[in-house]
Formats: structure tokens, sequence, C-alpha cells
């Protein structure tokens, strides 16, 4: 799994499904480079620190797809605790959707990232067949070794306030990447800032295959003027439609909504 960062013990969690060295960047692993500018804005800081506890962050979620219905849903991540020791609960979407993690005792990381990359990898491990666990591994390469970090503007309630986004497109030199040649453009974007509840304002995956032919299609000869020529196998503009309608178009956006303050509970 996608690690959070576990202060207490200078480690990195493992939560539930992984083992510890499949949690673990690959930049942070033994031997290796260190860690880069887009892992220390994910996993390594405390995106946590500046919410007071009782609370919870309410995120908006919506999925847009070609492949079947769309739908809008609530990630809802109910933090309890003294400041420094803040435990964490996330609910990360409701019904048929609902995907679960365990509860943290001691979070600083924002568990949100961990809920919408492990929900992601099992959708691509869905769609394709492929592994989750390679799948983690390309994620982990692509915040190590070729995340494009940059300063954006956001407005959070009617405020415009900096930014930093980090963007990773994990399968697009993927030497398996005939295995999952639909996936290849998949593109992941992380909008995190010191001036929202919880640091991590909105995550994204979006794949985009539009104008792109099926793998394995054969597109047709472009006559003068723009008109498709029939192929070898007398087909023209009517095989290139089927093949590119077929491609999946998939977009699933977290955006941070609001923050409750809970009242905190008096002792006897």
């Amino acid at each position: 799994m996608i690690p959070v960062r576990d202060l207490r013990g200078g480690g990195y969690l493992c939560v539930a499904l992984l083992t510890c060295s499949a949690a673990m960047p690959a930049a942070a692993q033994p031997g290796s480079a260190q860690v880069s500018a887009a892992e220390t804005l994910l996993f390594e800081t405390d995106h946590l620190a500046g919410v007071a506890a009782p609370a919870t962050l309410v995120y908006e979620f919506r999925r847009v797809s070609n492949l079947d219905p769309g739908f809008s849903d609530k990630v809802q991540l109910d933090l309890a605790g003294p400041r420094g020791k803040v435990s964490a609960t996330l609910r990360f979407l409701s019904g048929s959707n609902k995907f679960d993690l365990p509860a943290l005792d001691e979070a600083h990381g924002n568990p949100v990232l961990l809920g919408f990359l492990e929900r992601d990898i099992g959708e691509m491990k869905r769609l394709t067949g492929g592994s989750a666990a390679y799948f983690r591994k390309r994620l982990r390469m692509a915040l190590a070794q070729e995340a494009q970090v940059s300063p954006q503007r956001i407005t959070y309630h009617g405020k415009t306030l900096q930014a930093q986004s980090v963007r990773i497109q994990p399968y697009l030199d993927d030497p398996m990447h005939a295995r999952f040649e639909q996936y290849i453009n998949k593109t992941y974007t992380f909008i995190v800032s010191t001036d929202v509840p919880g640091g991590v304002y909105q995550l994204r995956s979006s794949l985009e295959n539009r104008g792109r032919p099926q793998p394995g299609t054969t597109l047709a000869s472009m006559a003068v003027g723009g008109t498709p020529t029939p192929d070898k196998n007398g087909q023209g503009a009517n095989a290139l439609a089927q093949g590119l309608a077929t491609l999946p178009e998939i977009d699933e956006t977290l955006t941070l909504s609001s923050v409750i303050q809970h009242q905190a509970q008096r002792t006897p």
C-alpha cells in the first residue's frame, strides 16, 4: 500500500494488505537516492498538524467513465485526540462503492492519499487483470524519479491560495506497457497546500484516449482533403470510429469541500 508517514517509529506505516517492503517508497529504500520533492510533499509532510481535533474533513468524489455509470459521493476523514497524537478514521465512499481502510491510532500524513491511491490500484487490477503490487511499484517509481512538481494557485472557500501540484504518468514509459496499452496515458495529479485543512486540496486520476486508435487497429490512409480511404480490408472511417469508441475514458477527482469542527468531550 502507498505509505502514510508514521513519525512514532521513524518508519513507514504498513497498512493491512502490504508487506513493509512494498510500503516503502523507491527512493527511501536502503542504498537508493534521497527522497524526491514529490515524495516529501505527499508522504514526508505532517499534513494534519494544523487541524484542531475533533474534526471531520469532507471531500467530494466524482467519477466519470465511458465503461460504467459515473457517480458522485463523499469521503470523510474523522480526526480525534490531542494535537500531535491525532487518530484518523477514513470513510471512503459509501454503499457498493465503499472502500475500507483500517483506522490509524496516530496519523500525521493525510490518509485520503492512501485511500485514493489504493482504490485506484484496485480499479486498475479489476480493469486489466494486472497485479496490484506491480501498479504500486510503478506509482512509487514515478513519484521517486519522474514527478513534475510546480506551483499552482487554488480557490478554496472564495480565497485564492498558494499550492503545489505533483503530476505523474507512471505507465507512459512502462516496459510492460503492451499489457496495459489502453492505460498508458493515465495521469495522476495531486494538489497540496499548507493553507488548506489537512494539506490535501485535490487528488485526480485521469485517462484520456480521445484520438487514439484501439491497440492493434490499422488506421485508414487519408485521401486528399482529409477523407479516410478504405484500408486493405475495405474498411475506412467506420472501422476507425469503432476502434476509437471502445477505448476507456475515465476521470476520478477528490476535492476538499469543508471542515466540520466538533466540540471536544469533557472528561468528568
